[in-house]
């Protein structure tokens, strides 16, 4: 029985929002925000400060109405933090086997940033479901369809510069998901402009998870 693949614990949705803010103070509203459009999947970056003392109350807040992971993992030491209060997934912006074996030792989903066929392989052997192609922008969606012929079964969420375009490429291209930080937040960290964001949260929403 191996660890769920992201569409899994996304219950068959199809969009993972990167929440990078100011500070973790200014989550609660904005996930919230993204819920009642049809948002469910939260991904909370380290790069944001406060993000692992709020993520327990967040989980407690939204409990299954939002999939709540942790982003931007760089250390075994984030990883262990994240996975015992609460991460529902991890995402790292690179390959580290300490991370992804913490994980998959912990039964809890991983997706470990990839670029190169050796990387993929390298994920996929560490035991991770579903691997993070990053910078996506770089590559294209085009990228996906070549890497599936030496891996025809591998499950990939593009990462990095996909606006409502490309994440309707990548979907088509056999992405489970995408995820999707500046194209659908916009300023929202800066602006506080939540209607903005519910428009264009809802906007992603109608155009991709009937794109199936």
């Amino acid at each position: 029985m191996g660890q769920k693949i992201i569409s899994e614990v996304l219950d068959g949705r199809r969009i993972v929002a990167v929440l990078r803010g100011q500070n973790a103070l200014q989550y609660e509203d904005v996930i919230d925000t993204l819920v009642r459009a049809g948002v469910n999947g939260i991904e909370l970056t380290l790069t944001t400060p406060g993000t692992l003392d709020a993520l327990g109350s967040l989980r407690e807040r939204f409990g299954d109405t939002a999939k709540i992971g942790v982003g931007t993992v760089l250390t075994p030491e984030d990883a262990r933090t994240a996975i015992d209060r609460g991460a529902e997934y991890i995402v790292a912006p690179n390959l580290n086997p300490e991370v992804v074996t913490l994980a998959v030792e912990a039964d809890i989903p991983v997706l470990p940033g990839v670029m190169t066929p050796t990387e993929v392989r390298t994920a996929v052997d560490l035991g991770a479901s579903t691997v993070k192609i990053f910078p996506a922008q770089t590559v294209g969606a085009g990228y996906l369809k070549h890497l599936r012929g030496p891996f025809p079964d591998l499950q990939a969420v593009p990462s990095g510069g996909v606006d409502l375009d490309a994440a309707r490429e990548w979907l088509s291209a056999g992405a489970p998901a995408v995820s999707v930080g500046g194209p659908l937040l916009g300023n929202v960290f800066k602006t506080g402009d939540l209607d903005q964001l519910k428009s264009t949260a809802t906007a992603f929403v109608n155009a991709l998870e009937s794109n199936q």
